[in-house]
């Protein structure tokens, strides 16, 4: 009998998985997640979000192939939480992707969780809290894959792991409380107060001379993305959001929330000086920048309103000489990083040039009969379902294809196995955005300019033959994107902006991969369930919790109802003020009214009540 290739092909295959699993560790972690105090600017001591007693938290290690384990309690006692792996495609796993509300219930206080899945994929991620709004509160960690096989292997000596964020002085449930909310009807988010490098400032990083390193960088924050750069250095860009690429150079490189790069850095060759490296929080349209008392800072800015005591940089230092001065940044003429667009992936996957299925989903801010501002995809904005989405996936039967199970509000999209799926996104928003969809790297295929207008399938773009593949990536000011991924990873998956105020605001849509393939292969863990339990989480059934039938969305979550036709954010302040005014007018007619007489007026008022005389 005559042998295919494939037969050669599948028992090779699965000596080359068995090789793997055999050669595989079990990395554990015991994480108690609890409220420690910090202060990491120097000028708030506040609660924060730590792990085993300690802030800032740790790094989770591997290599590919290992199998992770993270035992996570919830020791915070007033809020619950969860995990998400960031960039981690949980192939096989969709369960352990953490989003509260979509693959999992909300570890309640005082209960436990257990992440389990295998690593197979190498390269630079993050963890955080996947509940409402929290991780900038401090659960957010880096997590790194090693690679035995690495393209980059010899190519460096060690490797620095250097984390970017934003930070605030006041709880995000004290800030999103006022954040969505009828006083804040432009939807101005929070300002941060500081930028952080490796969640302090300051921070000093031994060279040694000839040496070459690899700096893993990480964008942790909630809001700002940053320009980074380091002075007398040269950066050569070898990995984006996990994705070897091929070696470009780079003097500067932007970094958006949740975005990572990874960048080889050659030390000097001698001792002579130190060096300032730089993490500046984008907060302009302007790239114009002056110096100011050794400061940075910019001319025109993107943020609402800029505090006076702002100082939107992060200083560290590559330190060859301890005994030597850490020298003040220089001023820079102007922003002009790195275009990430250009980019190719060392594997050089080709453009995905058919489509099977392509949506668009238009991006809008706008407010609701509450007031308060909101996000948008095709005029729906995201509430999370009664049921988490993954198991109404579960429980719906043939009715799992059907995107109303999951609720008119989840901007769900099923996606069938194997098809090359396309996003088309159109920013109908002044501001930059930077959408990160879970379970997959993305071939970016169109971005456009600023004010470039909506997306022209008629008349689309040259492509690139290889285009830059990442998982997160910067939709600009009034333009567009367009993303190409082929959907072989069954699961429930999140697309949505990375600023952690605009998820809170609604700004996400849900891809349902391959649900009846699901509903054969996964099965969900004890400890899982007792999680919605505990949380009173029901775990069958439509958005609504409806197992009698799937297809009746009585009793779904709902966002507040549209405004008035015609109301606008501008009647808004104007009504809140109108209201704030008359408050203020009816209490001081209440304090006059309630102040003593003086003796005068009670002679007054007795002589007129006798000149009246008895009615």
């Amino acid at each position: 009998m005559a042998l295919s290739l494939s037969s050669f092909i599948n028992p090779i295959s699965a000596l080359l998985l068995f090789i793997l699993h055999v050669n595989a560790a079990t990395v554990t972690y015991e994480f108690d997640i609890g409220w420690v105090y910090a202060n990491p600017d120097g000028m708030a001591n506040r609660p924060v979000i730590g792990i085993n007693g300690k802030w800032p938290i740790p790094v989770i290690s591997a290599t590919i192939g290992d199998r992770i384990i993270v035992n996570a309690k919830n020791s915070l006692g007033n809020e619950s939480t969860s995990l998400h792996f960031h960039g981690l495609y949980m192939n096989g796993t969709t369960h352990m992707d953490g989003p509260v509300g979509v693959t999992q219930c909300e570890i309640a206080p005082g209960s436990s969780f257990t992440y389990n899945f295998t690593i197979d994929q190498p390269g630079t991620y993050w963890y955080h809290s996947h509940a409402r709004g929290q991780y900038p509160d401090g659960l957010r960690g880096a997590m790194v894959i090693h690679d035995p096989d690495s393209p980059l292997k010899g190519k460096y000596d060690e490797e620095v792991i250097v984390t970017f964020s934003d930070w605030y002085h006041d709880l995000m449930n004290v800030l999103l409380d006022g954040f969505i909310r009828y006083s804040n009807p432009t939807g101005a988010e929070p300002v941060p107060k500081s930028a952080l490098v490796n969640e302090t400032q300051n921070l000093t990083i031994s060279m040694e001379p000839g040496k070459t390193y690899l700096f893993r960088m990480i964008n942790v924050g909630a809001f700002a993305a940053q320009y980074v750069w380091f002075e007398g250095h040269t950066m050569q860009v070898v990995e984006v959001d996990g994705i070897y690429t091929q070696p470009e150079d780079a003097d500067m490189i932007y970094i958006t929330a949740a975005q990572r790069y990874s960048v080889l850095i050659t030390a000097k060759n001698d001792t002579d000086a130190n060096y300032a490296f730089m993490g500046s929080m984008d907060q302009v349209y302007s790239t114009k920048m002056v110096q100011v008392k050794s400061t940075l800072t910019t001319t025109q800015d993107l943020f609402d309103t800029i505090p006076e005591t702002l100082n939107p940089n992060v200083t560290g230092w590559l330190v060859y000489d301890d005994k030597k001065d850490l020298p003040a940044a220089a001023p820079i003429e102007s922003f002009d990083p790195f275009d990430d667009f250009v980019l190719i992936p060392r594997d050089e996957e080709k453009l995905f040039d058919t489509v099977d299925y392509s949506f668009t989903l238009d991006l809008k801010m706008d407010n609701l009969g509450d007031g308060a501002n909101y996000a948008f995809f095709n005029d729906v904005t995201y509430v999370t379902p009664k049921v988490p989405t993954l198991y109404s996936a579960l429980t719906t039967g043939a009715n799992a294809t059907n995107p109303l199970v999951y609720g008119e509000h989840t901007n769900s999209y099923i996606l069938k196995k194997d098809d090359i799926v396309e996003i088309v996104l159109n920013n109908n928003d002044p501001g930059k955005h930077p959408f990160h969809l879970h379970g997959h790297a993305f071939q970016v295929v169109v971005r456009s300019e600023d004010e470039a207008g909506n997306y022209d399938p008629t008349a689309p773009p040259a492509m690139p033959k290889t285009p830059m593949r990442r998982d997160t990536v910067l939709v600009r000011p009034d333009g567009h994107i367009v993303l190409r991924f082929k959907a072989d990873n069954p699961g429930v998956w999140l697309f949505h902006c990375h600023i952690e105020w605009h998820v809170s605001s609604g700004l996400i849509a849900t891809m349902i991969e391959a649900p009846l393939s699901l509903q054969d292969s996964l099965t969900l863990p004890a400890d899982h369930l007792a999680a919605c339990k505990a949380a009173d989480t029901p775990i069958a059934g439509n958005a609504a919790g409806n197992t009698i039938n799937v297809l009746d969305l009585k009793g779904q979550p709902l966002p507040p109802p549209r405004l008035p036709s015609g109301f606008t954010a501008r009647g808004i302040v104007a009504l809140v003020f109108s209201v704030v005014a008359a408050f203020l007018g009816l209490a001081t007619i209440a304090w006059y009214g309630a102040a003593p007489l003086s003796k005068e007026e009670e002679a007054k008022l007795k002589r007129e009540i006798e000149e009246v005389g008895p009615q």
